[in-house]
């Protein structure tokens, strides 16, 4: 079963001679992994990738992609890169998603396919203990990220620094190690998004329950993302980002979203810390409307906002708000920065339509 998508040309009107068909899978048509909108996403990556479906073509299904990747256990670049390199079949894709992360856990296939069809059945496991306190809270509204403290156990963060470690083949405790190539190495960031440990730390009871509040809903997805591996500054290797930036369109208004860093070692200020701009959430439209007419925000002077580098300690969890510039920063220290890449959102969030 397909849907049929009308695509027109640049300049042209719709009309019957002008229009020109594609036959796109119907969201409701599944493989042997009974997971709805797979097959569609799919296919709409081979139409990307024939010029067929413009890159963002059916850009109103954005969250639905998100949330899909997300109830299989996907980072995007991971999944991306495997689509447009291998140019598989359906049922390549299929079997490569059970290579990956050992097959779809079905209670979460069961959680999408209901979203998917109009029902949104996230079962509310928490407790009424509140992780973020008043003053918490209150640090949030003014400055617009929160540590929680503790949030990972010490010992999962040295199973984490491991799992690391045996990926890009480095000796946590020798320097010579650090700087080798490794494909999955891009910077700072390691592609490395699969594990139990990983998932165990993404569903930490203290980050889950801290995303709850600070969202103040329950039915909030995580996503699998990356780690990331931070060495000091040599005189041959030097940092090279990513510095202040944001990760959001900046038309405004700017819709409320969030974004975390877990801490998997402790991480000095010159330790190539998070660093971000405190409390920028509450004057970046009036920054942006400041700026003279044709200026690229996003080319500016961020650090003479104010950056602030975050010194935290192993397993603590960094909580900011994305409008927020933010960024990682030089390593001047003596050993590396490890951390995790984690982030919880509604299946309902909506960004801006234009990237700006």
């Amino acid at each position: 079963m397909c849907t049929h998508f009308f695509i027109f040309t640049k300049d042209q009107k719709p009309s019957k001679l002008s229009a020109q068909i594609l036959e796109i899978a119907a969201g409701a048509e599944t493989g042997k992994l009974n997971v709805m909108h797979l097959k569609r996403y799919w296919h709409k990556v081979q139409l990307k990738k024939q010029g067929k479906l413009s890159h963002d073509g059916l850009q109103n299904e954005w969250q639905t992609d998100i949330m899909l990747l997300s109830a299989l256990e996907l980072g995007l670049h991971q999944t991306l890169q495997y689509l447009y390199a291998k140019d598989p079949s359906f049922e390549q894709f299929e079997n490569w998603i059970i290579e990956t992360t050992g097959g779809p856990d079905p209670k979460k296939i069961a959680q999408f396919n209901a979203l998917f069809n109009g029902e949104n059945n996230i079962p509310d496991d928490s407790d009424e203990t509140e992780v973020l306190s008043s003053a918490d809270h209150e640090f949030w509204d003014e400055n617009g990220y929160v540590i929680i403290r503790d949030a990972v156990p010490k010992e999962d963060c040295e199973l984490a620094i491991k799992a690391i470690c045996d990926f890009i083949g480095i000796d946590r405790n020798d320097a010579s190690t650090w700087y080798g190539d490794h494909p999955a190495r891009v910077g700072i960031m390691v592609q490395l998004f699969q594990g139990p440990i990983f998932q165990k730390n993404r569903n930490a009871y203290k980050i889950r329950k801290a995303f709850q509040e600070i969202w103040k809903r329950k039915d909030v997805w995580v996503n699998t993302d990356r780690v990331g591996f931070n060495p000091p500054q040599t005189e041959s290797f030097a940092f090279y980002g990513p510095f202040l930036h944001w990760d959001v369109s900046l038309k405004l208004p700017i819709p409320f979203g969030t974004q975390g860093i877990l801490y998997l070692a402790d991480t000095a200020e010159n330790q190539g810390a998070f660093t971000l701009v405190p409390g920028f959430q509450n004057r970046i439209e009036s920054w942006l409307n400041s700026l003279p007419a044709g200026a690229n925000p996003r080319e500016q002077d961020l650090y003479a906002l104010g950056a602030k580098p975050i010194a935290a300690n192993a397993g603590d969890f960094i909580l900011w708000h994305q409008a927020l510039p933010h960024g990682s920063s030089p390593n001047n220290a003596d050993l590396p920065r490890f951390v995790q890449y984690i982030n919880y959102e509604p299946s309902d969030y909506k960004g801006q339509d234009e990237w700006i």
